[in-house]
């Protein structure tokens, strides 16, 4: 049973009503997809940010406008760092019956053997894309990095999710890997070598004179 959002139609759309739909904990948006002409809506913020809590970033909500009713999923939401505040989200209505095709977070867990020899993590990709029907998509997928030593790889091809989704990512793409430990070069002989020589050839010249 997906969780349910209230949300209201948007049927002004000047700057001083949007001010005013923030200045009171809300944020404009707008719902489409799957046969529905596209709605512009405005949402409560902090019962958006609980329901995402609960739901995950792909879990699939019922929103409600008005007496309508749509099975959406969070396709885009656009934020502003510096107020800490939600300025717009799209919703998608989907058809539970019919794959999407979504991005999905990849979250890396346990700790690389390879780090505790000096080795540094690093993490090439952070989303990867599937294929599956709504209610099967994950929030996140957990990487394990614990088995990872120094010039180790992890590869798309490594991941494994559930037999009802498929990953449509390139397979050869690097999702994370141990560097080896930086060392500072040293100085070749060579060059100090010869930056001796200048300086006893500039002494010399110097009691010549």
């Amino acid at each position: 049973m997906s969780i349910s959002i209230q949300a209201n139609k948007r049927t002004d759309f000047k700057n001083s009503t949007n001010r005013k739909i923030r200045d009171e904990g809300n944020f404009p948006a707008v719902v489409y997809g799957n046969k529905t002409e596209s709605t512009p809506i405005y949402l409560n913020s902090a019962d958006f940010i609980k329901t995402i809590r609960e739901a995950g970033r792909n879990g699939v909500l019922t929103l409600q406008v008005d007496k309508q009713k749509y099975s959406v999923m969070l396709h885009d939401i656009q934020t502003d760092p510096l107020k800490n505040e939600i300025v717009h989200a799209d919703f998608q209505v989907v058809d539970m019956k019919k794959e999407i095709d979504t991005e999905v977070s990849l979250s890396l867990v346990g700790e690389a053997k390879g780090t505790k020899e000096g080795g540094v993590l690093q993490q090439s990709l952070h989303e990867i894309s599937l294929k599956g029907l709504p209610q099967d998509i994950p929030s996140s997928i957990d990487v394990d990095v614990s088995g990872l030593g120094i010039n180790d790889t992890i590869t798309v091809a490594d991941i494994k999710v559930d037999k009802k989704l498929e990953i449509t990512h390139d397979a050869q793409d690097t999702v994370a890997s141990v560097l080896p430990p930086q060392q500072e070069e040293e100085p070749d002989s060579g060059e100090v070598q010869d930056a001796e020589g200048d300086v006893e050839a500039t002494k010399e010249k110097d009691n010549e004179e």
